[in-house]
């Protein structure tokens, strides 16, 4: 396959997988033993849509008073430098240590990331300048706002690691859906073998839901028995 190709199956695969929901994308990846896939504290801040795209991941570290001065910006290989990288189509995946205190992007660099058509920003920490990332209207999900940029407390570290974001080991290329939920990591080694079997528990749950809303019983119902079970597969083929 080549790399045209590669890059079409994954925007198709992308595309399914924005679709499905992630407490559904979550049940599969417990059932193949992945528990750990859900990053804490990146709640949607802004959009309202689903996004899903390869993750590219940057580092923060604990700040240092050496480290966190102004002209950090601008010193080669900073900041600015890992959001002029990230490609387009990717989810820019930002640990930050969980604080809350010092936001690690604002308006501009998410206006620079939309131009570089990136899906959206998922942050354990906080973001800034919230009326700004409103006009830019990239998505984003983080642990909320603050008002101190990222040297508040934070320094810079790099690009295109692996990274731990929200309690969640992040590879670059690793499959990142969030929804209203949160948001998600997909390896990429399971993110096309989960695809249909998602699909089909989220056309199978909307199915009991509707059985729930007419007044149906959970028990044998959810978890459905065989006599369930058989009852969908006749109302699926009738379809």
């Amino acid at each position: 396959m080549s790399a045209t190709e590669d890059t079409e199956a994954l925007t198709a695969l992308c595309a399914r997988l924005a679709r499905i929901p992630t407490a559904t994308l979550s049940s599969q990846l417990i059932k193949r033993g992945l528990k750990a896939t859900y990053i804490g504290g990146a709640r949607r801040l802004i959009g309202t849509d689903a996004i899903c795209g390869p993750a590219f991941t940057v580092r923060f570290i604990p700040g240092r008073e050496d480290r966190t001065v102004p002209e950090s910006y601008a010193w080669p290989g900073a900041l600015p430098a890992a959001m002029d990288a990230a490609p387009p189509g990717s989810v820019v995946v930002i640990d930050a240590n969980g604080h809350r205190g010092a936001g690690t992007f604002g308006d501009i660099f998410a206006g620079r990331l939309k131009v570089r058509q990136v899906r959206g920003i998922v942050c354990d920490g906080a973001a800034r300048d919230l009326p700004g990332l409103e006009r830019v209207g990239l998505p984003v999900w983080a642990d909320g706002t603050c008002a101190p940029p990222s040297i508040g407390g934070l320094t810079f570290a790099g690009w295109g690691d692996p990274i731990g974001c929200g309690g969640a080991a992040v590879y670059p290329g690793d499959i990142i859906v969030a929804d209203r939920d949160g948001a998600l990591v997909v390896p990429v080694a399971v993110a096309g073998e989960i695809a249909a079997p998602a699909e089909e528990q989220d056309r199978f749950e909307t199915w009991v839901q509707a059985r729930v809303e007419e007044g149906r019983p959970l028990v044998g119902l959810y978890p459905a028995d065989a006599g369930t079970l058989a009852e969908y597969r006749n109302h699926q083929e009738a379809r």
